[in-house]
Order: structure tokens, then sequence, then C-alpha cells
């Protein structure tokens, strides 16, 4: 009895399932046709379906790469900036101003100008200005004083900060050194020496054949010194000592002649530090080619950058020279020459340094208006075994012809009759000065 129970009862559920699973096939007739073959899709409705699928702006089918065929798929402005920018050489500004101007400076994450690259800023309620030269610099002059917000524009291969910086454009020249100016400041590898170093000694073309060029330890109460650049090539600085030298005065730089670009002496940095570690006083010297008082305040902002390190003894002299009649100043005037001269002077006196100019005889009488410097010292270039020169001088350059152990070429030999405390370093005033006219040991009236 039980056991014809259980049967009907197994029979009875094999029934209810047969019947739930003939129900669920009734309902879902069409699609288990379909997936056994034995029914076909009206043409009609395949076609409405592809319609759909084509303005369909997310996944197409099975194909889950279709959004990227898909031009509706992504705004039509992008958010951001492309991704060659975001992956490129970052890039930022650097301004100065000297007066009226502004100078724009492009540079990298090492601090170093941005070159090839035709980079455009704008600068808020004036415009556009565009580097045309490509050489990562922007100068503009003739604006007004006041603040101005400039922003550099997007540049293909670079990332460019998405930001306004905004500058003060001074009225009036102040003499201080320039904010950045070391960007500004490059090396021989950077530029073609043999168009830009052309400094043209003065006075060898007026040497008159009767210079003394030994090396003069007993004249007066005057030292005895030399001054050098590249063209000395290396220096045994000891050896230089041990023959007596008193003072060396050391070029740490050069505005180039063509391309006005502001060149630091290959040999300044080995020269200055053997000087010094030598126990020689040193001074420093810089041959200009500036055009105005800006770019005079621009090479005396470099000249501090240069030597602000170092205990620098002697002035900081101004070279004063023709390029060789080609040169981008040689064309100045005496007045412009001199206001630009001023500018410099002002400038490294405003650091706290001794300074001067260094010039030929026909140079200081004819190129400058010396009485305008009168209050700067005056180091003369006459080869001479007496100047002629009628004016007053600190320091003397009596030959280019002279010989010292531990220099392998002719060296410039020159007499100081400054009183140099080198107890104390000089750019803060310690020393003051008696000087000499048309050759002769004078009395000067002693400056602080």
């Amino acid at each position: 009895m039980d056991s014809k129970r259980m049967r009907r009862a197994l029979f009875a559920m094999i029934g209810i399932f047969l019947l739930l699973i003939a129900v669920i096939a009734l309902t879902n007739l069409d699609t288990v046709m379909s997936k056994l073959g034995l029914a076909e899709e009206p043409e009609q409705e395949m076609e409405a379906t592809e319609e759909e699928a084509e303005t369909d702006s997310g996944q197409i089918g099975n194909d889950l790469s279709a959004f990227l065929r898909d031009e509706t798929f992504f705004d039509e402005e992008p958010r951001f900036k492309s991704i060659e920018t975001y992956v490129g050489r970052n890039v930022f500004l650097m301004m100065s101003s000297v007066a009226k101007d502004l100078r724009v400076m492009v540079v990298d994450s090492t601090g170093r100008l941005v070159t090839g690259a035709p980079f455009t800023i704008e600068i808020q309620g004036i415009g556009e200005y565009t580097d045309e030269d490509e050489d990562g610099v922007i100068y503009i002059e003739g604006l007004r004083a006041g603040e101005y917000g400039v922003s550099l524009q997007e540049q293909t291969g670079f990332h460019v900060p998405n930001t306004v910086t905004t500058i003060q454009v001074r009225q009036e020249i102040e003499y201080r050194v320039l904010d950045n100016i070391e960007y500004l400041m490059l090396t021989e590898d950077d530029i073609d020496p043999s168009k830009e170093d052309k400094a043209v000694n003065g006075a060898e073309e007026d040497a008159d054949g009767s210079e003394n060029t030994q090396m003069q330890f007993a004249n007066g109460g005057a030292k005895l010194g030399i001054d050098v650049s590249k063209w000395n090539k290396e220096i045994d600085w000891e050896a230089v000592s041990d023959e007596g030298v008193e003072f060396a005065i050391i070029r740490c730089g050069y505005r180039g002649a063509s391309s006005g670009a502001l060149v630091i002496d290959p040999m300044y940095e080995k020269n200055i530090r053997g000087a010094i570690d030598a126990g020689i006083p040193v001074g420093v010297y810089f041959f200009t080619q500036a055009l105005d008082e800006v770019e005079a305040v621009e090479e005396a902002s470099m000249v501090i950058r240069l030597i602000e390190e170092y205990d620098v003894d002697y002035p900081v002299f101004l070279d004063s020279e023709s390029a060789g009649g080609s040169g981008r100043a040689d064309g100045l005037d005496a007045k412009e020459r001199t206001a630009a001269h001023k500018a410099f002077l002002e400038t490294i006196s405003a650091a706290g340094y001794e300074t001067g100019i260094y010039a030929s005889r026909n140079w200081l009488n004819d190129r400058i208006n010396v009485t305008d410097l009168s209050e700067y010292k005056t180091w003369l270039a006459e080869y001479a075994e007496v100047p002629a020169y009628d004016g007053y001088y600190d320091m003397w350059q009596y030959t280019s012809r002279g010989t010292v152990n531990g220099i392998d070429t002719n060296v410039d030999l020159n007499l100081c009759y400054m009183n140099i405390d080198t107890s104390i370093n000089h750019a803060k005033g310690a020393a003051g000065y008696s000087g000499v006219v048309n050759g002769d040991s004078g009395n000067v009236p002693t400056t602080d």
C-alpha cells in the first residue's frame, strides 16, 4: 500500500514538471524556434534593427570597441589640452622689467631658455607677441608703468602653465640687480664665439713703440698686476703668485658683438678660483656691447651674479672698446655710450662694489664723455713709456706683450695706484686711492 502511494506521488511530480516545461516553451516559442533554426525573422524587422544599431551611441552588438568608431561618442570640445601637450616638455615664464619695458623668457625645468619654438604670449589688455626668432626671449618696449598680466599660449610639444603671471613695469630705471638675470646668461657652447667675442684693443692701434714690456715692480708705490681672459688659456696661478704678481683683473664675460647675447668667459671660474686660492687679490672686467641703459643694467646684473660668491678686492671694470667697427654698439655716439656706461656703473655701485671704466687714450678722449663719469675709477690702456693721456687714471695697462711665469701666452701688465686694503672685502668700500695724471705720481683726493 505504501509502495503504491509512493509511485503515484512520483508520477504526479513528474507530470507537474513536464507541464511546467511545456508552459515555458509555449511562452518563448519564437525564441526557441529561432535557436533551433526553424524560423526566420521578417526582412523588414531586421532592417529596422540595423538602423537602431547604427544610431545607438553605446555598444553595437557584441563589438566592445565599436564606440571608437562612433563620432558622436566623445564631446565635440575637449575639456583638456592635447595629449601631446601634456606629455611634452614643461616650460615656464620668467619676466623682468627695467623701465617701460618687459622681457619675457620661456625656460624649462632645468632653468635654460627654450629655443627653436615660436612661443606666443598674451599681455592682458595689450595684445599678443610671438618669439619670431625662436630664441626663447620676447622683448616689448614702450609700455606704460603699471601691473600687467601675462600668459603663455599652448605650443605643440610643450606643456605650458594654465595661469596668468603678473609683473610690475617700472616708469624709471632702478639701478638694481635684475631678477632672473641668470636665465639670460649663456656659455660659449650656446653661441658662435668667432662672431660674438670681437673686442679690438684700441691701445695696440695707438701704440707708439716705446712701451716697456718688462714687469715693473719698483715703480713708486704702484702695485704690479695682470689682466686675463680665455685668450690666455690655462694658467698656473701658483707660478704666477711666485713671480710676485700682486693682483689680477679677470674677465668674467662679454656681450656678443653680433647677437647681443650675455656670455660667460669660459675660463672665468678657473681663473678667479685659481687666483684666490693662490693668494692673489682679484677684480673683474666685462666687455660691453650695450646699446642703451636697459642693456647696461642687464650686463651689470650678470657681473654681480658672477662675483657675489667671491671676495673681490679690486674694482669691477667695464671694458669699453670697439668690436672692430661692425659691433652692435660701435655706432653709438659719445652721449649714448656714456649714458649706457653710467647705468652699468650705477648698478654695480648700488650693489656695494667699487667700479670704473677701462679704455684706451683715444677712446677716453673721443668716444666717452669722461667728465660725466668722473666719480668712477679710470683704467687707462696706453702702450708707451710715458702715457700721453692728460686725464686722471687709477690704473695703467702699459703693455699687452708682457711675459709671466705660469702663463704661456703674452699677457697684459698693469700698474695700480689705488690703495687697496685686501684684508677687507673691497666690495664693502674699504679702500681709498691716490691716482696719477700725465703719467706722474700725483695726489688725488681720497675717496671711499
